[in-house]
């Protein structure tokens, strides 16, 4: 059994139990979890989460923040700010014209307009901000989220 292969199916279900997943690569159940265990205690698996599906409900904006590095820490404290606020699902350092993307979860797109006005574009360091509003989810975290398609033909019989 490979770490890959361990990885890989907790990635598309993350509920199956070391015996499932012993069954499924034909190993022992003790070395799964023995496995698991490690990948846990390097920091190679982080969590497990559930993937909603939240075009039924709330809001989510993709936020672009160009900043300030600080002289000896460059993005992290600023990113480390940040990502502390309840809003903010996700925080990455990326390459292009911004230096942040940050993923905020809301229920309304009046409490995201307010987080950035109030809390993000008043930091000290943050130059500017770029919005962007999910509109629908086609696929998140290797989950692709199909909706029944219907056929709207009229039924031509022979």
């Amino acid at each position: 059994m490979t770490q890959n292969a361990l990885l890989k199916m907790l990635e598309t279900d993350a509920r199956l139990s070391d015996e499932q997943i012993a069954s499924r690569l034909g190993v022992e159940v003790a070395d799964v979890a023995a496995l698991r265990a490690k990948l846990e205690a390097e920091g190679r698996i982080v969590g497990y989460q559930a993937i909603l599906n939240d075009d039924k409900e709330g809001v989510s904006a993709l936020i672009e923040v160009r900043c300030t590095p600080e002289r000896g820490g460059g993005f992290n404290r600023l990113a480390k700010r940040i990502a502390r606020f309840d809003e903010v699902r996700s925080c990455f350092l990326i390459s292009g014209g911004f230096d942040l993307l940050i993923l905020v979860e809301a229920t309304t797109l009046l409490e995201v307009a307010r987080f950035v006005s109030e809390k993000l574009s008043s930091m000290d360091g943050v130059l500017s901000t770029a919005t962007h509003f999910r509109l629908k989810t086609y696929k998140q975290n290797g989950l692709l989220f199909e909706e029944a398609e219907s056929d709207e033909r009229i039924s031509v019989a022979p």
